[in-house]
């Protein structure tokens, strides 16, 4: 198994007024090149918190993340953000698409602050938004798409720069069920199709056998991991 990212005894603590919640509880796990890990849980259970970890959007309180030999945990912040901006793609739940602009120009922005050049952008753009089904769509803005299809926009601009790892928290909550099950699908051929490696958080038990490795939160530690 290659490993691309791995955490070792990851714990992390909110204060919630005289409070301390431990929301992460020495976690270790690993995620594997190339396959859609699924972090499942209730609402409460730390998988926001360490999706959160391992895309380097937060810092634990005690133990490590090691994203591709990188101790990203003791990195500054230039090296951070730059990680995030090279070779880390994201997915919300609020798809957060640029209203002005339109499907194809929405992709090519995130392409230009990845620092890709002028000639690729266009290609991959327009490749991007066709490996997502939306080839017949790249003039559209965003109030003109639907939720699934503004959702399948996010993702085009997620993988176009071609990330090590695309990190997608909750991508299908403000989706109906068959939506989010085709938005799921779209990961699983974008892992089979582009070689991505994505690791994705949901409530939804219906998502879980898609993936290639499922592992279950439940008050802040791993119970279950296949």
């Amino acid at each position: 198994m290659s490993c691309i990212i791995r955490t070792e005894n990851l714990s992390r603590d909110f204060k919630s007024g005289n409070t301390v919640v431990h929301a992460l509880k020495n976690v270790s796990i690993e995620i594997e090149k190339g396959k859609l890990t699924i972090l499942r849980g209730r609402s409460g259970s730390g998988k926001t918190t360490l999706i959160n970890l391992l895309g380097a959007l937060d810092r634990p309180d005690s133990g490590s993340v090691i994203f591709n030999g990188i101790d990203i945990t003791r990195a500054s912040e230039r090296v951070r953000n730059e990680l995030r901006r090279k070779h880390m793609g994201f997915v919300f739940q609020s798809v957060a698409l640029i209203s002005m602009m339109s499907a194809y120009e929405n992709v090519e922005f995130g392409l230009r602050i990845a620092g890709v050049g002028a000639k690729g952008r266009s290609e991959r753009a327009r490749k991007c938004l066709s490996l997502v089904g939306l080839a017949k769509r790249m003039d559209h803005r965003p109030h003109q798409l639907s939720g699934g299809e503004q959702q399948r926009v996010a993702i085009a601009r997620a993988i176009a720069h071609k990330p090590d790892v695309v990190f997608a928290d909750e991508p299908t909550a403000e989706l109906d069920t068959h939506m989010g099950l085709q938005v799921v699908k779209l990961f699983r051929n974008l892992v089979e199709v582009e070689g991505l490696t994505v690791v994705m958080t949901t409530h939804d038990p219906s998502m879980i056998e898609i993936a290639d490795h499922v592992l279950t939160l439940e008050d802040g530690e791993i119970v279950d991991a296949r």
